[in-house]
């Protein structure tokens, strides 16, 4: 039987969807969802594979201007990401979409347009939409824009018209060996996904800045055979001034983000954890190149 494989780009403005996208997918939570902008920081890679045909996404960074180096690494993944990929996924968020020069930077749609490569635009959130009527301006506009190939109208929260993109996928990738087994949905460790987990409970605890200002860096991974595994983590923040509101009155909010934490990791490893958390200041560290390499960026 002939196998098709291929490697494809998600990206998209913060909070359109394309986490929630990957994950409904996979049918698993691999990139975490929250409902701030900005969560993801660093490529996420998910392997879907059904019979035939397997499909590596690659969940980018949400495209935005950036204002410190963090920012700009984020960028540089997208712009890595495109340039190795075989077809890219454009999230479009239908509810604030209106028209492309609007929705887009005019630096974006350029970079969409010169990339050299096939791209299909997903409209996402179409369940917020009672009539489906009001969907077609939208879409007249997207396909006058002459960027994109195809158009599908989806919601990746309610996994509504996910076959019609995944067999839209299919017909544009190549026909190849699968590049991975087909048990396994990501190459990346499980220290990786710990650390995101963790991210993910600061983003939903805690207001404002604080979660953009938030590095996770997992100091010890230690799988034990009998008895929890143990894992250590130090929360990195930019300002002194955070650390109080990070670790809360006589400690009250620091326990409460390791109880939810470990909560989501022992569900995602399906083992018991001793988790500690430490908190470390490490100032203006998003400005800090040395310091974000030293993170993985």
């Amino acid at each position: 039987m002939m196998t098709k494989c291929g490697f494809v780009a998600i990206i998209g403005k913060p909070n359109s969807g394309k986490s929630t996208l990957l994950n409904t997918i996979l049918g698993e939570d691999l990139s975490i969802v929250t409902p701030k902008p900005q969560t993801t920081r660093k490529n996420v890679l998910g392997i879907y594979s059904c019979e035939n045909i397997q499909i590596i996404f690659t969940d980018t960074p949400g495209i935005l201007k950036p204002r410190y180096e963090l920012q700009r690494s984020m960028m540089g993944y997208v712009a890595e990401t495109l340039e190795a990929t075989d077809l890219v996924l454009v999230i479009v968020d239908a509810e604030k979409f209106t028209e492309i020069g609007r929705y887009f930077h005019s630096e974006v749609v350029e970079s969409l347009r010169s990339c050299g490569k096939k791209l299909i635009c997903v409209l996402n959130k179409t369940d917020l939409f009672i009539d489906k009527k009001e969907l077609l301006p939208k879409i007249s506009d997207l396909a006058k824009s002459n960027l994109f190939s195809e158009i599908i109208p989806i919601s990746a929260l309610k996994a509504d018209s996910i076959t019609t993109l995944i067999e839209c996928i299919t017909k544009n990738i190549p026909e190849s060996e699968f590049h991975y087994d087909d048990e396994y949905l990501s190459n990346q460790s499980e220290r990786f996904f710990v650390a995101e987990l963790i991210r993910k409970s600061i983003f939903t605890l805690f207001e404002d800045e604080l979660p953009y200002s938030t590095e996770v860096v997992i100091i010890a991974f230690k799988e034990r055979e009998h008895g929890k595994w143990y894992i250590s983590a130090d929360i990195v923040i930019d300002k002194n001034s955070q650390k109080r509101i990070l670790i809360g009155e006589k400690g009250n909010k620091i326990r409460l983000l390791g109880a939810q934490a470990r909560e989501e990791i022992e569900k995602h490893l399906a083992k018991p954890v001793y988790l500690e958390l430490f908190v470390k200041v490490r100032n203006n560290w998003r400005n800090d190149k040395a310091m974000l390499r030293s993170f993985g960026y």
